[in-house]
């Protein structure tokens, strides 16, 4: 079953996993869109074409939650209050007024206040949480337990953010907090057969998705994962997805899944 809403798409699966794809949108309605610098249409900060990277896994039975609203907008993997989630780091907010390389995102004094703030809050924000709560509970229901598997993909070079070249594959699992240890173990132990690069906790320690949704004792177990872009790409317009990059990663995503799956499993018996 597809729940389409304008906006996020829900694809109902029958497997304990939902795969959420927050910043996946590209709409920048009209009526924000007015007041928004140039930088803003390029939408250089979206995570492109994670729809199409993760396109087998509506056929494994996976449940599916797109966003389709530019995180612009408003980020849907910040706390509704807007507090930081890394301290003493750089990041953007809740309702971005910069993107990810410092460039403003709204001419002058057209940044939204916080009576704006608390529109697209209530418009965007909370129907996309809504959703994802009310999945996790279905599927927990069904099973017993679930996985969250929070979908992101990032430029991997973006020096006011980090040091370097990212690593390719960036995990997160908010210090051990969200999920069981068994199952991330078996995640990466995927990784380590192949060429990439990878790291646990590192820069991205999972956002809020998995940190509020992520509860192992109640039976519910959060992995972000945060891809270098280089890794299916083209990282600069017109961002071009490229098939025969993707296809070397696309069978390691197949693979971490289902590893996830059976530890999921065994745990819940």
């Amino acid at each position: 079953m597809t729940l389409d809403t304008p906006t996020y798409s829900l694809q109902q699966g029958q497997l304990p996993l939902l795969i959420s794809i927050p910043h996946l949108g590209t709409e920048l309605p009209p009526e924000f869109a007015a007041g928004m610098s140039d930088s803003a249409p390029i939408k250089q900060d979206t995570d492109w074409h994670l729809d199409r990277l993760y396109g087998f896994a509506a056929g494994l039975g996976a449940s599916v939650l797109q966003a389709k609203v530019s995180r612009y907008v408003i980020d849907l993997n910040r706390p509704p209050g807007g507090e930081s989630l890394y301290p003493g780091q750089t990041t953007t907010g809740l309702c971005p007024t910069e993107t990810f390389r410092g460039e403003p995102l709204y001419e002058q004094a057209q940044a939204p206040d916080a009576v704006q703030q608390a529109d697209r809050l209530a418009r965007y924000w909370q129907p996309y949480h809504d959703a994802l709560r009310a999945e996790l509970d279905r599927l927990k229901a069904l099973h017993g337990a679930v996985l969250l598997w929070d979908a992101h993909s990032i430029a991997s070079v973006l020096p006011r953010l980090f040091d370097g070249k990212l690593p390719d594959l960036n995990f997160g699992t908010a210090d051990g907090r969200s999920c069981a240890p068994s199952i991330i173990e078996r995640v990466v132990a995927e990784v380590g057969a192949t060429g990439f690069s990878h790291v646990l906790n590192g820069r991205f320690k999972g956002g809020y998705i998995t940190r509020h949704y992520g509860s192992p004792a109640d039976r519910v177990h959060a992995i972000q994962l945060e891809m270098g872009q280089d890794l299916y790409m083209l990282e600069d317009p017109p961002f071009s997805y490229l098939e025969y990059k993707a296809t070397s990663v696309q069978p390691l995503l197949q693979k971490m899944l289902l590893q996830a799956l059976t530890e999921l499993k065994r745990l819940s018996a």
